[in-house]
């Protein structure tokens, strides 16, 4: 499953349009090229003049769907143009059998957790002929919330307290969006002690994420104090020194020319190589149901912005434990990569079972 469209006010685009903007996406990821009238005129069953074909991509253009990269009649798609066609128009194809076997026969005879992740990076890249990633597998043993207590600083930060398990101690600097009373970071304790004691870290963190998503109209200020210090106290901090990422493929970037620059190539092999930010990145897949797709700008990294990432969770003993995914050009072949990244998941999660 897809997340919900990042674009709720778009316009409603009648058959047309979007029957125009699909055969448009489609013709960019397979060929790179700004795509005219005549060429979606041959694409599509529409049978419309070429003139009727540009009116509507003049108003696509309105729209801020698809965009004129120069002075030539051709257009290409925006990022809210691939966000529109992936949550609306894709057609998925589903894996061929001959691939699901292997994909499962390969993973299920590594003899090692460690080799098991590698292979994954390995094959995903290989079947995209992108780069590939897996996180490391988090600690599955249970972290249950004992005790939180919230002091402030100076400059607005506020040292948090946390008793985890029997009498495990963590301190932390959070530093919340405005000050906090002393009263105020009372009442946030206070709250989160009562709702929150023996249950686990885990989640509390996907409980008061949802809390914070809720029409803020129907919360009072007690709660949305304490849902905003929770979310900051509670982050997963845990481990975050050793979390690590097995990436294979990263040079099959270099082939596709809008990646092909210097200065964008430095970019992201930097950031691979730093990784902290593409953690923190993969973190906020770790708490989503199904397939997550980050498409150019809408990642908020910067070395990523010509880029989509397309990720799902994977699972050990019923429990969250990791993410993978694929890292390629905006134009990539959504339609495949899709189940591939979704299947590849479920086997992974399978695969490291059997190994551990």
């Amino acid at each position: 499953m897809v997340q919900p469209s990042r674009y709720p006010n778009l316009p409603e685009l009648n058959e047309r349009a979007q029957c125009l903007l699909k055969a448009l996406v489609e013709r960019y990821i397979h060929d790179g090229q700004p795509v005219g009238s005549r060429c979606l005129s041959r694409e599509t069953d529409l049978q419309l003049s070429s003139a009727t074909i540009r009116n509507v991509m003049a108003d696509l253009e309105e729209y801020g769907l698809v965009t004129s990269p120069h002075t030539s009649a051709g257009r290409i798609p925006t990022v809210s143009g691939y966000r529109v066609f992936v949550d609306s128009l894709l057609t998925i194809k589903p894996l061929q059998q001959n691939v699901l076997q292997e994909l499962e026969l390969t993973l299920t005879a590594q003899s090692s957790p460690q080799s098991v992740l590698q292979t994954a990076s390995r094959l995903l890249s290989a079947a995209t002929r992108m780069a590939g990633l897996v996180t490391l597998p988090l600690p599955t043993q249970r972290t249950a919330f004992r005790h939180i207590e919230f002091l402030s600083l100076s400059n607005g930060r506020v040292l948090v307290i946390l008793v985890t398990n029997q009498q495990e101690v963590h301190n932390r600097i959070i530093y919340p969006s405005r000050e906090f009373t002393a009263a105020e970071l009372q009442a946030a304790a206070n709250y989160l002690n009562a709702l929150c004691q023996g249950r686990d870290l885990a989640e509390i963190r996907l409980n008061i994420r949802s809390e914070l998503l809720q029409d803020r109209d129907a919360l009072n200020q007690e709660l949305i104090n304490a849902a905003h210090m929770a979310e900051l106290a509670l982050q997963n901090k845990d481990q975050e020194g050793d979390k690590d990422f097995v990436l294979s493929g990263e040079t099959n970037l270099m082939t596709f020319a809008e990646l092909s620059s210097l200065s964008k190539l430095r970019d992201m092999f930097e950031a691979f190589n730093h990784k902290q930010d593409i953690m923190h990145l993969l973190d906020r897949c770790l708490e989503a149901d199904g397939v997550q797709i980050f498409i150019g700008e809408e990642s908020g990294y910067k070395p990523l912005d010509q880029c989509s990432l397309v990720t799902a969770a994977y699972t050990m003993d019923d429990q969250v434990v990791g993410v993978l995914g694929v890292i390629g050009p905006t134009r990539m072949a959504y339609e495949r990569v899709i189940p591939l990244v979704d299947v590849t998941a479920k086997l992974l999660g399978a695969a490291l079972n059997q190994a551990s």
